[in-house]
């Protein structure tokens, strides 16, 4: 049977990380998290306390000793032999991820890095410009979205079982920016592909997600 390659885009917070991992799991696939490569930039950044300008973050991310693990249905994320992979998830990495993300030198350094990481199939990426520009070529391209309430619900909950303190409504405005600047950006914007699935899961439950996207892989792999 064919191992796919699978392609899961969308804006911050519509469950892409959560739901691709999960179907990972039950595909026996490999789970690729580009957001977490790109939030190791921004933790770098934030780390050696430099303003997160174009040649800056070009230099960083082209020095980087990045590093994604994917084992027992985990992904580890390390920079320079340390791991970060819950240092990444704060609401100060959050706020400046959008801004590393623009560059556009970094852009083609993890390009090369992900299209390498998919080259054998049997995988399961997720981001914003992955079926667009990334795996134009996915075997499945899916489009995750919700209403900006409901993301801001989901990041709140992430954030405040995490200790942090925020308002509901500062989450909402950080991600009305955030989806702003990635579908305005000017290199790989953040847009479905022409031949996307498009999901909503503002009212699905994330096994209601996963199992939809399961089915999407039966129906392609008896079409191969």
């Amino acid at each position: 049977m064919k191992r796919l390659i699978i392609a899961i885009d969308g804006p911050a917070g519509a469950g892409k990380s959560t739901v691709a991992k999960l179907a990972a799991q039950q595909l026996g696939y490999t789970y690729i998290d580009t957001g977490a490569m790109y939030r190791a930039v921004a933790w770098q950044v934030l780390q050696a306390g430099l303003e997160p300008d174009n040649k800056t973050v070009a230099a960083l991310a082209a020095s980087l000793d990045l590093k994604l693990t994917y084992v027992n249905g985990k992904t580890a994320v390390a920079v320079n032999g340390r791991d970060i992979t819950e240092a990444i998830r704060t609401p100060e990495v959050n706020r400046l991820v959008s801004r590393v993300a623009q560059v556009q030198a970094l852009r083609e350094i993890m390009l090369t890095l992900q299209r390498g990481l998919a080259a054998e199939g049997g995988v399961v990426m997720d981001g914003r410009d992955i079926g667009t520009h990334v795996l134009p070529n996915a075997d499945i391209k899916i489009f995750l979205t919700a209403s900006i309430s409901e993301r801001a619900q989901r990041r709140w909950q992430e954030l405040t079982a995490k200790g942090y303190t925020l308002a509901l409504a500062e989450l909402e405005n950080e991600i009305k920016t955030r989806d702003k600047a990635d579908c305005e950006r000017e290199f790989a914007p953040l847009a479905a592909a022409a031949d996307a699935v498009f999901i909503d899961t503002t009212e699905l439950s994330i096994q209601a997600t996963v199992e939809k996207i399961l089915e999407l892989c039966k129906e392609r792999q008896e079409c191969v």
